[in-house]
């Protein structure tokens, strides 16, 4: 079957222009000028006034993950459908291997998840939880199997921390391998003496989750990550960035050319500690600040991280933005830490909002059209080793294609556009200028009409290359 896009404005990352997009079962064929009339077709799509735009890639979500004695609410299932609505079409979920279990275990474990149940394209990125000579050796045998980049974490002892030597060595197989090392920055050892202080003085309410995660934890794990990707000469990849000092961290060292990359996440474009947790100390005692307890934190609006995370993404200091969704509902999981701050589940919800919430950063004057595609969709593609297939409009690629409506507008709310499975959302009241009106996979339409026509069943892994953010 062919589909041909007519009359719209096509957007990549390197600029727009005024197309027809035709596509043939799974792939994009042809782009024509507007009005080419000898096209044959099935199915005819009017863009008029809408932009054409590559499917977003959601490179940081965790569906069903384990944490804190319950599981993220969503599923591949719910999950991936609440991406399709928002715009989303390809997710990179982590694969977690703890301590004392198999890395081929975990790997095969979520591939059991998501087979079958996942309405878009996905793939993975690999948990290294306990690193020793097994989980090292086991890493040689991910890139053959699609998985071409892993996760370490300074932070949660007794869970996922790796130390200082277990890093260099695990950088330093990645670095034989052409592995992407990401990173977990936040000093975990440090944080939990600070939290055991604040609830030992009876400061143990949301807002002080926030506290004992300070900023200086931040900024120093990412330079210590930073110099032991130098030491390594390994690619180093920060996820979630949210303290503008951390981010200063990684403009120094991408000055000096280290191959350092970064993401934040829209909680830190747009939410604070002050605001949502409770700016006065009669608030701190309100338990619905747990909606916005994730990690790394909200850091405080008056002392300028958000303005700063804007300014990353227009200096390419931060590459791209992810959601970290890892969404927990507020009964019977958020009240797990109703007495103590320490035992909430970390997670926000943001898989159905984030090209919505970018497109809104293009309204606001923060950033371009072109520039919004690259954040969503151009660099994640890239950087995790499936651009050309993913992530551009352009002959060979896959389907999957986002019609956006800038005359349209879309309402954040769990009563209004909610698809996600959670019992609260973390942008309730948010209104975009803007909305998603078409959104396809590989040649299928998933949203039209304010309809959902997928199936569970529809997405495919995605076996990726290596890095191409390094060529």
């Amino acid at each position: 079957m062919k589909t041909l896009i007519t009359n719209g404005t096509v957007i990549n990352a390197t600029g727009t222009a005024q197309a027809d997009v035709l596509v043939d079962a799974e792939k994009i064929v042809a782009l024509f000028s507007p009005g080419t009339t000898d096209v044959q077709a099935d199915h005819v799509i009017n863009a008029a006034g809408k932009y054409v735009v590559p499917g977003g890639i959601d490179a940081h979500t965790h569906m069903e993950m384990p944490f804190g004695g319950t599981y993220a609410s969503d599923t591949f299932e719910t999950g991936t459908r609440a991406a399709a609505w928002g715009g989303t079409t390809s997710i990179i979920d982590f694969a977690i291997q703890k301590q004392g279990e198999r890395v081929q275990d975990a790997l095969e474990t979520w591939h059991g998840l998501a087979a079958g149940n996942s309405a878009v394209d996905y793939s993975f990125h690999q948990v290294i939880g306990g690193v020793d000579d097994e989980s090292l050796k086991a890493m040689e045998s991910l890139v053959d199997e699609g998985v071409s980049s892993y996760k370490m974490f300074m932070a949660y002892p007794g869970v996922f921390y790796a130390d200082d030597a277990q890093i260099v060595r695990a950088m330093q197989k990645a670095r034989e391998l052409g592995m992407m090392t990401m990173m977990h920055a936040e000093n975990g050892p440090a944080i939990d003496v600070l939290a055991e202080q604040l609830v030992a003085q009876g400061k143990s309410t949301p807002y002080y989750h926030g506290l004992a995660r300070a900023w200086q934890m931040e900024e120093e794990a990412t330079h210590r990550a930073i110099m032991l990707a130098d030491l390594t000469d390994t690619p180093l990849y920060i996820v979630h960035v949210g303290a503008k000092q951390a981010l200063e961290q990684i403009a120094w060292a991408r000055d000096k050319g280290k191959n350092v990359f970064a993401e934040t996440c829209p909680q830190y474009l747009y939410l604070s500690l002050e605001k949502q947790l409770g700016a006065s100390s009669e608030q701190w005692g309100d338990f619905e600040g747990a909606k916005w307890v994730c990690s790394t934190p909200l850091r405080a609006e008056s002392e300028g991280h958000q303005d700063a995370m804007w300014q990353g993404l227009r200096t390419n200091d931060l590459q791209m933005v992810s959601t970290d969704h890892c969404p927990f509902c507020m009964k019977d999981q958020k009240e797990l830490g109703k007495d103590d701050f320490r035992s909430i589940p970390n997670g926000i919800g943001s898989i159905e909002h984030r090209v919505d919430l970018l497109y809104q950063g293009v309204v606001d004057g923060r950033i371009s059209l072109p520039r919004w595609v690259e954040l969503i969709s151009t660099t994640p593609a890239r950087m995790f080793g499936m651009y050309g297939k993913k992530g551009v409009i352009q002959p060979g690629a896959d389907a999957d294609i986002v019609i956006y409506d800038p005359n349209g507008h879309t309402s954040i709310g769990v009563e209004k556009t909610h698809h996600m499975n959670m019992d609260y959302s973390a942008w309730e009241g948010f209104e975009i200028e803007g909305h998603v009106d078409v959104t396809m996979s590989r040649g299928k339409v998933l949203i039209s009409d304010g309809q959902y026509h997928g199936t569970k069943s529809h997405g495919q892994f995605i076996k990726r290359g290596l890095s191409q953010a390094l060529i």
